[in-house]
């Protein structure tokens, strides 16, 4: 093998350092998210282990053996599930702050009944008016928000709803 294809000390480092980084991130997962991902059971025990150690210079030991470790483990099946887990996460914080808007919108405006029932068409629109008045209706008597909080599972009802028409539609 010829210098040129051999990777460089810098190279070498930078690789290590991201299956370092890769080990401190399946620590951080739960126990369900870490026994679903396929590994070998040495590798599993050393990120469990890495798990229960609160010592500082312990757990950075912990975390430098278990990048050794993954010098043997083809990470990308590991780095694929928690991309996943990644990408479900941040979508589903999108919906949530979605379903806020338009309880945001919903409360504030009487005319955004007729926009949600264009992006949302089927929706009783009759609740979520009553629903609405009744939420400022008790923002204003300072009384508990009982109507605020029905109003916005019945709006994650009606948008759950639509994606999940949505996803059946999908080829």
């Amino acid at each position: 093998m010829d210098e040129t294809t051999k990777p460089s000390k810098t190279q070498k480092k930078q690789v290590m350092a991201e299956l370092q980084a890769l080990g401190e991130r399946m620590v951080a997962l739960n126990e369900g998210q870490i026994a679903s991902i396929e590994m070998p059971d040495f590798l599993r025990e050393a990120v469990l282990e890495a798990r229960d150690i609160k010592s500082h210079e312990g757990r950075r030991r912990q975390m430098q053996y278990i990048g050794k470790l993954m010098r043997d483990v083809d990470p990308a099946p590991i780095r694929e599930k928690i991309s996943q887990w990644d990408g479900q996460s941040a979508s589903n914080v999108a919906h949530e702050h979605a379903i806020v808007r338009w309880r945001e919108r919903l409360l504030a405006d009487e005319s955004a009944i007729t926009d949600f029932a264009r992006a949302y068409p089927g929706a009783d629109l009759r609740q979520l008016r009553t629903l609405a008045r009744n939420a400022n209706a008790e923002h204003a008597a300072g009384r508990p928000p009982k109507s605020f909080r029905e109003l916005f599972k019945r709006v994650r009802e009606i948008m759950d709803d639509a994606a999940a028409r949505a996803a059946e539609n999908e080829p």
